[in-house]
């Protein structure tokens, strides 16, 4: 599932060709995605501007003139691209229509943002602009890792006394929105901690090291356009390039990329998923 560098990029592809243009027309091909499309979606839609372009954690959130904001989540297998662009930043002819574009919208600059979902894991909602937070899908969400909010001050108030292993809590939403898998094994080796290790029980200065460790990974992964693993693409169809520098993950049996460490990369399993890490490097 696409996590943070992934939708972010998404929503940097598409905001030249939404932001400040309106949906000619709404194409709602589908009643539901992951569970049921809003009622009467391709009509409240239609005429709509779009004003501004957002991302809380891996949602993507575009604000209408319409005092609605159309939350869009890509789940497992969700795309989104951009044909016709007007910038010329993307293709100029629209491809024909495909077995699984659900949604469509047709953009008074003459763009068409296309959702196409496979396996339908996505979804959409509308809900009032500015009561976000009463989503039942944000509403319980934690501070963004690349705002002011997630501060060290506030990882080490949530470690504290947490039994928990540390990925299980940095994969935790309510502690710190938008990681994922992927980013969490890279952040514990660059921090040199164990994945195993029990959250309450790492001394608060390697708690307060994480949070510059994060914001370092993430901000590298926007840079490559994301991980493409499986079915995530950018908005213009091109794939994402941080796979090439995973350090850890997915590299199981690989020699460590540490200088001078005799160790190779681990796989274990966690909460049903594979964590990677060294056992030599991180403790």
């Amino acid at each position: 599932m696409p996590e943070l560098p992934e939708v972010e990029t998404v929503r940097r592809g598409l905001e030249p060709s939404m932001a400040g243009a309106q949906i000619a027309r709404a194409e709602v091909n589908r009643p539901d995605l992951r569970w049921p499309l809003p009622l009467n979606m391709a009509e409240r839609l239609t005429g709509a501007r779009v004003e501004r372009l957002r991302r809380r954690s891996k949602y993507i959130l575009a604000d209408l003139d319409r005092g609605e904001t159309l939350l869009i989540h890509l789940g497992m297998s969700g795309r989104m691209t951009v044909s016709g662009d007007p910038l010329g930043q993307f293709v100029h002819d629209h491809p024909a229509a495909q077995k699984h574009d659900h949604v469509v919208f047709h953009m008074d600059n003459g763009a068409r943002i296309t959702f196409n979902d496979p396996r339908r894991f996505g979804a959409m909602d509308l809900m009032e602009t500015g009561r976000e937070a009463l989503h039942p899908l944000l509403a319980r969400l934690g501070p963004e890792p690349l705002g002011n909010a997630f501060s060290e001050a506030h990882l080490i108030a949530a470690f504290d006394g947490k039994n928990t292993p540390v990925k299980s809590a940095l994969l935790d939403q309510r502690i710190v929105a938008g990681l994922g898998n992927i980013y969490v094994c890279e952040v514990l080796f660059r921090a040199g901690i164990h994945p195993a290790r029990k959250a309450g029980r790492i001394a608060k200065a390697r708690v307060a090291g994480l949070v510059p460790i994060i914001r370092d990974v993430l901000g590298e992964a926007i840079e490559a356009g994301g991980s493409s693993l499986r079915d995530f693409r950018q908005a213009d169809g091109e794939l994402g390039y941080f796979q090439h520098s995973f350090r850890v993950y997915g590299r199981e049996g690989a020699h460590c990329v540490t200088p001078g460490c005799a160790g190779r990369v681990r796989r274990i399993v966690q909460a049903g998923r594979s964590t990677f890490f060294c056992a030599l490097c991180q403790r």
